[in-house]
């Protein structure tokens, strides 16, 4: 497998010429100077990081994988020493606060950091991308004595978090969970029940694990009305917030899965485990949802970063590989990049990894304002564009990051099947990100129903005004009406369709059957307002002429290719559920 090369001059191009950073960070950091510069050599550091630490790990991590010996994981060799010198580098601590010890630095930094370490290791990344969703959570709705205790640990990465939701008979309805938690005193609970899928559920770095645990008190209403949320540390930190005694959680297992070999996939039980509230009683599922929202962006970043990293190695593989003949080549055999299907494949990898890189960096800029911009407004709007957009981020990223990763492998043909190449593995690693924090057809609905509910059904609407009026502005310039024309009538179908969807909102079985091609229709049409951002900016700067005309090169691969799948999408969701609730249960 080729070295992976971070993507850092398209980050450059994104930064300086599409976000447009040197404007918008210093009213958003007020007390840091940060620009596009800054950031831009902070990631650079990161991406050597990754290539030279965390990707020579990766193929054996999955080869050898994670083992459970008396009750403890086991990682594979290296991880351990990797995530020290993670942490001692302060990856660990890039966006988290300040006021624990945290740098603070812009979200849109650390989601290309993520990107990054998920292409070169993804079992690696869940370690981080988890405690960082855990901190986020602690710091938002637990008690200052809590935060205390465990932030700048957290934050400093000593400790790790997980959290722990599924059980094995409450997977996506949480309602069903069984987990018991009983009052010991005015403080502490003791929480009995155990939970499977347990990402990070436990490792052999060294520190605390802290779980963050949905339960239910004593005498809780049923239904997901009487779930709460508690801290449960692996150790019990003594009087001087060191860990102390082992709380009673065990391990009773680990995933033997299809990916992410590397990453400790546990069940654990918890027998009496010492825990404390997080939030407010019967209101976990609210609390919990901080760290799902977080967790959902970041697996959609996931699918991102093994996109890139199987378009890089198929890439290079299209460079060297001679094979067949075209039609000047006379005797000799090309170079496999020349023959139109092969181009057919890599492009369609590149349109979405390239533009899905600019709709996440704008929605996590986005996050960004929501947290320090100064007018109270402003903040609130970015934060509702950030919701509207999480379902699609997770869900469109996976899925084309998983269809990226397979036509990745097929560029190498017979060899991309073969562990040694390494392609598969990609392929593996890849589609857990389709299932986890969410299935993406959970993902849709959330979209088709809840999301397009909010603002009085008016939120959607002003994001497709948003981008109405990037498209506008672009078609005015003229320089890429060509791309923009056919985004503009993708957008009017989507804006068709979301109004019949509204008008259905009570009709459970009309928007389920819709929810997955509106999601991606929703999807489709954001990474065309992208590709005309990227094509806009390119021509409007000082860009090299190779960048202007590799923009506008893949944009046009995009609308003319995978953008008319628009119109088909529409034609389904407006097909409506008859022909898919005709069959009579039984006969499946």
């Amino acid at each position: 497998m080729p070295a992976y090369s971070p993507p850092i001059a398209d980050y450059r191009f994104l930064f300086q010429e599409v976000l447009c950073l040197d404007k918008t960070l210093p009213s958003l950091f007020r007390e840091l100077e940060l620009d596009a510069e800054l950031l831009l050599s902070v990631l650079e550091e990161a991406g050597k990081f990754c290539r030279d630490v965390l990707q020579p790990l990766n193929a054996l991590g999955d080869e050898q994988g994670c083992k459970l010996a008396d009750g403890a994981v086991i990682t594979p060799p290296g991880f351990a020493e990797a995530y020290r010198a993670f942490v001692e580098a302060g990856w660990s601590s890039v966006s988290a606060p300040s006021a624990f010890g945290g740098q603070g630095l812009p979200r849109v930094l650390q989601q290309a950091l993520d990107e990054m370490a998920c292409a070169c290791n993804l079992s690696f990344g869940l370690f981080s991308g988890l405690t960082r969703g855990a901190i986020e959570t602690i710091d938002r709705h637990a008690s200052d004595e809590l935060r205390k205790v465990y932030l700048p640990r957290m934050v400093s990465g000593e400790w790790t978090g997980v959290m722990a939701l599924t059980e094995s008979t409450a997977g996506t309805d949480l309602g069903l969970l069984k987990s018991e938690a009983e009052p010991l005193d005015e403080k502490r609970y003791a929480i009995s029940g155990s939970k499977i899928f347990i990402s990070s559920g436990d490792h052999d770095f060294g520190g605390n694990i802290v779980h963050l645990v949905l339960a239910r008190l004593t005498g809780a209403p049923a239904g997901v009305r009487g779930i709460s949320l508690f801290l449960v540390p692996k150790f019990i930190p003594d009087s001087n917030g060191e860990p102390g005694e082992r709380n009673r959680i065990s391990i009773g297992g680990l995933e033997q899965k299809m990916g992410i070999h590397a990453q400790p996939t546990c069940t654990i039980h918890y027998e009496g485990a010492i825990g404390w509230l997080v939030g407010e009683p019967n209101r976990g599922l609210n609390a919990m949802f901080t760290m799902m929202n977080a967790e959902r962006l970041y697996v959609g970043v996931q699918g991102l970063g093994l996109s890139e990293a199987a378009y890089q190695a198929a890439a290079v593989y299209a460079r060297e590989r001679l094979q067949g003949r075209s039609k000047n080549s006379g005797p000799r055999p090309v170079r496999i990049v020349e023959h139109p299907d092969v181009r057919r494949m890599l492009l369609s990898i590149r349109a979405f990894v390239e533009s899905a890189r600019a709709l996440g960096s704008w929605v996590a800029l986005q996050m960004d304002i929501a947290a320090g911009h100064p007018d109270l407004g402003e903040r609130k709007s970015a934060e509702a564009l950030v919701g509207l957009l999480t379902p699609v981020v997770k869900g469109a990223f996976t899925d084309f990051g998983f269809k990226s990763t397979v036509l990745a492998q097929q560029v190498f043909g017979g060899l991309g099947y073969v562990r040694a190449v390494g392609v598969e593995q990609f392929v593996r690693d890849a589609r857990i990100t389709q299932i986890y924090e969410g299935t993406n057809g959970v993902q849709a609905l959330d979209l088709a129903s809840r999301k397009l509910l909010q603002e009085d059904g008016f939120l959607a609407h002003r994001f497709f005004a948003l981008v109405a009026r990037d498209l506008e502005g672009a078609s005015e310039r003229g320089y890429c009406r060509g791309v923009v024309e056919p985004v503009q009538a993708a957008l009017e179908r989507l804006r068709e369709q979301t109004v019949r969807l509204q008008s259905l909102i009570n009709d459970p079985t009309e928007i389920g059957a819709a929810a997955t091609a509106y999601l991606e229709l929703f999807a489709l049409v954001s990474l065309g307002w992208m590709w005309v951002k990227l094509v806009d900016a390119a021509a409007g700067s000082l860009s090299a002429a190779a960048v202007v005309r590799s923009k506008r090169a893949v944009a046009q691969f995009f609308v003319d290719h995978m953008l008319p799948r628009t119109i088909s999408l529409a034609a389904s969701v407006e097909a409506g559920a008859n022909a898919t609730m005709a069959l009579e249960s039984s006969a499946f």
